[in-house]
């Protein structure tokens, strides 16, 4: 019988009300949720593990790396499904796919936009397809199962905060779907860089900056001495901003990642060569943030400069990444 191990952190997928509280909370463990599934995957002993029991924005870098220790850890299992809320589902599996956590063994990463106590709750139903593509002999690396969608953990991005089938891959879609019960996996990931799991694990302060019509981004130069390593800037468009800004960003003494605000990249690199465009912008020493959103280059940045990366190193290994 194929073994696969559920990692349960709480989010929807977990959260029903009562009575005492305003609205709905995370309360089901792994144990009621592994038990829910039984009827439905006869041929898969569900190994049920509740690592956390919270909503998915309270979840931080710290409970991150110790689910990728209980990944790393877990024997004589086919393949691991984790349970989250969806709120921070894609930082998740970007996190996990970057750190190399599918090498061995899939794991599939899912949750529900649906509480316990809403009629056509979908969290049963993203959790038996997640167990059907964990245990599946064509998954590898890090995935993400929604609504029957399979999507690479590298690529899948949240597009909607109320529909069923909140999540996307754009421009890339979906690897495949699951389908009458079946998994139909006709596409798969390429095999992307990874980096190593840092040696130390404390996580460092990386901040996230949009930016729109008319912003000067006079907060930038002050980042560095309110202790933060780095930053992530989201540009408009393919990665620009207004010529009044310039002089801000050109001052950040610390690393800069360039993105585009828009969801979909890539950040560009070569077309715009006006004050405040990208050509502008990467010639002054900024990160190229490749086809990342900002969520997720905030995310590989902090674990570059985690390994101590500096200067061209820092540009050839984040930007190997950005590029996947």
């Amino acid at each position: 019988m194929t073994k696969v191990l559920l990692i349960t952190l709480g989010g929807t997928i977990s959260s029903s009300g009562d009575s005492g509280t305003a609205g709905v909370i995370p309360r089901s463990g792994a144990d009621e949720l592994a038990g829910q599934l039984a009827p439905w995957l006869p041929e898969v002993e569900v190994i049920p593990h509740e690592l956390r029991l919270l909503p998915s924005p309270s979840l931080g870098f710290a409970d991150l790396f110790v689910l990728l220790e209980h990944i790393a850890e877990a024997h004589g299992v086919d393949g691991v499904v984790v349970s989250q809320g969806t709120d921070t589902l894609e930082e998740t599996a970007f996190f996990l796919d970057v750190l190399g956590a599918g090498a061995r063994r899939p794991v599939v990463v899912t949750g529900a936009m649906r509480d316990r106590d809403t009629p056509g709750a979908d969290g049963a139903a993203n959790l038996v397809a997640a167990v059907k593509v964990a245990s599946s002999p064509r998954a590898s690396g890090v995935l993400v199962v929604f609504a029957d969608r399979i999507f690479s953990g590298r690529s899948v991005r949240k597009e909607s905060a109320v529909h069923t089938d909140a999540f996307t891959a754009s421009p890339w879609g979906a690897l495949g779907l699951v389908r009458e019960g079946e998994v139909n996996l006709p596409l798969s990931a390429a095999g992307a860089a990874t980096l190593k799991v840092p040696l130390d694990v404390t996580p460092l302060p990386i901040a996230l900056i949009s930016t729109g019509v008319d912003d000067d981004l006079r907060l930038l130069p002050a980042l560095a001495t309110s202790g933060y390593a780095g930053v992530v800037l989201e540009g408009m468009g393919g990665g620009h901003v207004a010529a009044r800004a310039v002089a801000a960003v050109a001052a950040c003494q610390i690393p800069v990642v360039l993105c585009s605000r828009a969801g979909a990249g890539p950040t560009l690199r070569r077309t715009y060569g006006y004050p405040g465009g990208e050509i502008d912008l990467l010639s002054r020493g900024l990160l190229w943030g490749g086809h990342l959103t900002g969520i997720k280059a905030r995310i590989l940045l902090m674990l570059c400069l985690m390994h101590g990366f500096s200067g061209d190193t820092l540009h050839q290994r984040f930007e190997q990444i950005a590029e996947c």
